[in-house]
């Protein structure tokens, strides 16, 4: 009997299968991490080949822990992390060149020229998004350039671009033997090739990185009817599951906290951090750094649209406390090194590893840590790590207020950082509201199963999913006035230190 509905979560550092009933309750899952492949500064890759055999895994694992199989599953929908860039071979099934992480800088100088000779300004127009580092069609243009034989076969149609979403798709529904070439509308909305307004990849965009337009997937909505294709036999499922969600992660954490409303918000503590903004059916340009987004689409219905403040460094700077500096063993460690100290006792760390996003888009910056004395230790950085996070998503409300009008009088939270309960609650200190967790804070999985059973009426409509949304904590403003203020203006100062280190001109 089919009483469930699988979504794959496929992210910066792992990749999980989660199995939810119609409540929205977990019923199952299995996470596996995959390589980061640093070839040098500013360069950061992954194996595509990797990701799908561990997708493949976790999928089976999850499963088969939960004592089900396909015929269980009502639908499968897929969510991913966004702009991460492969070009493959759909004959063979293989990549020409790793995966292009978003994290990834090498095409700064790229971005840089199309913002000085005024075709950036064309692409804000029409994508709704800044000439940067950070989306996936500067990274295509480097493979075509960059890569032995890949132009070449891409005009001759042997060469093929995805995200992530993409690739796992295809994957999924026979990869060589049929598989489908399809991506939804909040994934090429990241692209900086397709057109907010016509929801199609536009050729004067394609025209400014010379990319050949039957590169690119067959773009569809969010939650699809008429599905992307469905799994096969010889897949990890075992059987035929109708793939019918598809969402880029932010996007699928938005539908996971039930932002349905124009106006309701979400800020999504990962790799990096993601506040959206519904916008409603009316796209709103910015003008304060910050993006313009397909935030979902459901059937033939309005794309329904959304502001974004995107952070490119936040659960990955706790990352390098752990795996660069040794300070803790794992993520969990750096609350139980921050609570050694009541405070960062003047020091800041900006972790601009790759360049700053929204609202100051300088790929120009990398990181500082300033203030420092030898009074401070490592339970100091540590807990200046966790005050980062939560500054940089200030950065982001504050601009968000500008161009929206919207204040917000409390801030739904999810993902990996919110189990940190003092990050958290610096976090609720420096933006001065309420900080709100659901019962659910895998939202991203659940935004993608919402998606795909709304496609085949597992879940009748939004009212009904909003139903499901609990609160699992919340944490209300402890800080003064004075105390906010004046932190936030050393964050300031400390971010313009970091300013003009790389020259990308």
């Amino acid at each position: 009997m089919n009483d469930f509905v699988g979504a794959v979560d496929q992210g910066t550092t792992s990749t999980r299968f989660m199995i939810f009933d119609h409540n929205g309750n977990e019923a199952g899952r299995h996470q596996l991490e995959h390589q980061q492949i640093l070839p040098c500064s500013g360069w950061v890759e992954h194996n595509p080949v990797e990701i799908w055999e561990r997708t493949a895994v976790v999928i089976q694992s999850a499963m088969a822990s939960a004592h089900l199989g396909a015929s269980d599953l009502v639908a499968l929908g897929v969510t991913n992390q966004r702009e991460t860039t492969v070009v493959w071979n759909p004959h063979t099934g293989r990549p020409y060149y790793n995966a292009i992480v978003w994290q990834d800088t090498r095409t700064d100088r790229l971005a840089s020229a199309l913002t000085r000779d005024g075709r950036g300004k064309i692409i804000q127009s029409k994508a709704g998004l800044p000439p940067a580092t950070y989306f996936s069609a500067a990274k295509i243009q480097w493979i075509l350039d960059n890569v032995e034989g890949v132009r070449r076969a891409a005009e001759r149609g042997d060469a093929v671009f995805g995200t992530m979403d993409s690739w796992l798709l295809w994957n999924l529904t026979g990869g060589p033997r049929g598989g489908a070439h399809v991506t939804d509308v909040t994934n090429a909305s990241r692209t900086m090739l397709m057109n907010l307004q016509t929801l199609d990849w536009d050729d004067e965009l394609l025209s400014f990185f010379d990319i050949p337009r039957a590169m690119l997937p067959a773009i569809r909505s969010s939650s699809e009817p008429a599905g992307y294709g469905t799994t096969t036999g010889a897949g990890p499922l075992g059987g035929e599951v109708a793939l019918t969600g598809a969402l880029g992660d932010q996007h699928a954490a938005t539908v996971g906290q039930v932002c349905f409303a124009a106006g309701q918000a979400k800020n999504t503590y990962g790799t990096g951090s993601f506040l959206l903004l519904n916008t409603g059916t009316r796209a709103v340009w910015s003008g304060n750094g910050l993006l313009t987004t397909v935030g979902y689409r459901f059937g033939d219905q309005d794309p329904v649209y959304a502001l974004e403040g995107s952070i490119a460094v936040t659960g990955s700077a706790v990352q390098w406390l752990r795996d660069n500096l040794g300070i803790i063993a794992s993520a969990a460690q750096s609350e139980e090194l921050a609570r050694q100290v009541p405070d960062s006792a003047g020091i800041y760390f900006v972790p601009a590893f790759s360049g700053l996003f929204a609202p100051y888009w300088r790929s120009d910056a990398r990181g500082a840590l300033v203030g420092l004395s030898r009074f401070h230790t490592s339970a100091h950085l540590a807990r200046a790590t966790l005050e980062a996070i939560c500054y940089s998503s200030r950065d982001l409300a504050e601009a968000m207020g500008k161009e929206s009008g919207v204040t917000f009088d409390i801030l739904r939270v999810d993902g990996g950082v919110t189990a940190n309960d003092l990050c958290m609650q610096t976090q609720a200190d420096i933006l001065g509201i309420p900080v709100s967790r659901p019962v659910i804070a895998e939202t991203t999985a659940l935004g993608a199963a919402y998606a795909a059973g709304l496609a085949v009426n597992f879940w009748k409509g939004t009212d009904e999913l909003a139903a499901h949304w609990r609160e699992d904590r919340r944490w209300e403003p402890e800080w003064s006035a004075d105390r906010r203020e004046s932190g936030y203006a050393g964050w300031r100062k400390a971010v313009e230190r970091t300013l003009n280190w790389v020259d990308v001109g």
